[in-house]
């Protein structure tokens, strides 16, 4: 009867404690949905669209999962932001759950459940994750779910977690190839610490199957395109460390990957792992990824997925310790955590979130958060353009193309366009170079992202024909850096020639 009881009164407190943590999860997520229909798309976003029209076992910039769950977004709720952000809300969700879950496992109850869950949902990174789908946002929560099925193996010593781990290891290679960081912090942690004593075990052999399994469709599509994502990562990082973008890596981890006011609780969580035996490997999960990034000039977000096991651990000793503590000391210190770490969060959400759609709070974020800025002006973009189209001679509406200089203006033109029936963009960034031209091509050419000197050069009978603005005054990159929008016969060179010469990375 008292074992009964018992496991009664654990499961009880086992739906309380879930209670809780959804509690939290769907409070971030209720205000994602209110806030995600505001502003528009951004450029990253755009990309991933287009090319979810497209879908491939592999792409330029990224593997195939998110243009894979935004074709299936587009198919359930056309072209609706809110909608389309769903899965990035979803993910951000299910990853404050699971950091609450982590800190469960590893002995923590509700006060540390909640601090944990808390922690990461007022962590700028996770915040901004939900506001847009990119590949990013599902990197994320792969991170934090790895972390907690190591906990679950490490807790119960069952390899058979092994092949879970295997699994989400490979729909993250399907999603981002930095998941191979984490992997090395896996295999350096296997090695220096005890659960070295998995390196033999099949379960662990059979799991890095199954990842292999899942993302060779992926592998076999760059080795058909000769390792093309390869060399797309190396242009981005020069391009990223030539801009200043890597610099700061150290900050960043303070200031942008977790809440300021969690660093205690996630340095603790480090040291907590380093002296606990057997969960001594998610040390090294932290560390090893850590080394890598800082050495190879990473930028500052590359590890913040890291950070939601080391929370849940800080979370779980700062439990213990408190319970040393008299009464009042405890409401004391609790207090004054979770007050400085929600109201630095809220202030974190001024800057990040899209809370108002005109006023203050909208020039605040629009000033302090460079990504918000490149969501404006994509609808004005589209109609400048649909009114350049019409302005033309009938002979040259009927074999007008509009070329694009980026990938946000190629999303803009095919998703956006639709509604203006443009045709489809020519675009030679990332994975829409690989799809080539149209057959046959087209004699006048609308032009964007291209400056006057770049269109002469590359086409013939340019002339400006329109300006690339928006009713905000915003300045970010298409209004700043390619204002000007011409029209021009075709390129200089042959169709194919310019189509070899102008390949791009972006």
């Amino acid at each position: 009867m008292n074992v009964e009881r018992n496991a009664g009164s654990m499961n009880t407190r086992f739906r309380a404690d879930i209670a809780v943590l959804l509690g939290i999860a769907s409070m971030v997520a209720l205000v994602h949905l209110l806030t995600n229909g505001r502003y528009g798309f951004h450029r990253d976003e755009l990309q991933t669209l287009s090319d979810a029209l497209h879908l491939d076992w592999g792409f330029v910039a990224y593997p195939p999962l998110t243009p894979f769950l935004e074709r299936i977004s587009l198919s359930l709720f056309g072209v609706s932001m809110v909608g389309l952000r769903l899965f990035a809300v979803m993910a951000q969700s299910a990853a404050i759950v699971i950091t609450g879950l982590m800190a469960r496992e590893l002995g923590g109850g509700r006060l540390a459940q909640i601090a944990a869950a808390l922690s990461v949902a007022f962590s700028p990174l996770p915040l901004f994750e939900g506001t847009e789908f990119q590949y990013t946002t599902f990197d994320y929560l792969w991170w934090v779910l790895i972390a907690y099925f190591i906990i679950r193996l490490l807790k119960t010593d069952d390899p058979r977690w092994w092949l879970a781990i295997g699994a989400v290891v490979g729909v993250g290679l399907m999603t981002k190839y930095t998941m191979l960081f984490f992997v090395a912090g896996i295999l350096g942690g296997l090695v220096l610490t005890p659960a070295r004593r998995f390196l033999g075990n099949r379960w662990l052999w059979a799991g890095a199957l199954l990842a292999l399994l899942i993302f060779l469709p992926n592998l076999i599509w760059q080795v058909r395109h000769d390792f093309i994502s390869l060399h797309f990562l190396r242009h981005i990082h020069v391009r990223d460390v030539g801009e200043g973008r890597a610099n700061g890596f150290l900050r960043d981890q303070f200031l942008l990957c977790a809440n300021r006011f969690t660093a205690p609780l996630w340095i603790a969580g480090l040291l907590g792992f380093l002296r606990d035996r057997r969960y001594r490997l998610l040390a090294w999960m932290y560390l090893v990824p850590l080394a890598l990034f800082l050495l190879s000039k990473g930028r500052g977000y590359y590890l913040a997925a890291a950070y939601p096991m080391l929370m849940a651990m800080g979370a779980t000793l700062a439990e213990r310790w408190l319970a040393f503590l008299p009464q009042w000391w405890r409401r004391t210190v609790a207090t004054a955590y979770f007050t400085l770490l929600v109201a630095w969060g809220m202030y974190i959400c001024t800057a990040i979130l899209p809370l108002a759609s005109s006023g203050p709070l909208k020039n605040f974020a629009l000033e302090n958060n460079g990504e918000l800025r490149e969501e404006i002006g994509w609808n004005e973009l589209v109609k400048t353009v649909a009114g350049i189209r019409d302005s033309l001679p009938p002979d040259q509406q009927e074999h007008v193309g509009v070329l694009v200089g980026n990938y946000g203006e190629q999303g803009a033109i095919e998703i956006l366009g639709q509604a203006y029936h443009l045709p489809a963009p020519i675009s030679m960034t990332n994975s829409a170079w690989l799809r080539g031209y149209p057959e046959p091509p087209p004699s006048t050419l609308i032009v964007l992202g291209f400056s006057h000197d770049q269109a002469d050069r590359a086409f013939t009978s340019c002339r400006l024909a329109g300006h690339n603005t928006n009713p905000y005054g915003v300045q970010n990159e298409e209004s700043k850096d390619h204002p000007d929008i011409f029209v021009c016969g075709g390129p200089r060179q042959s169709w194919p020639e310019f189509w070899k010469d102008y390949q791009a990375f972006g």
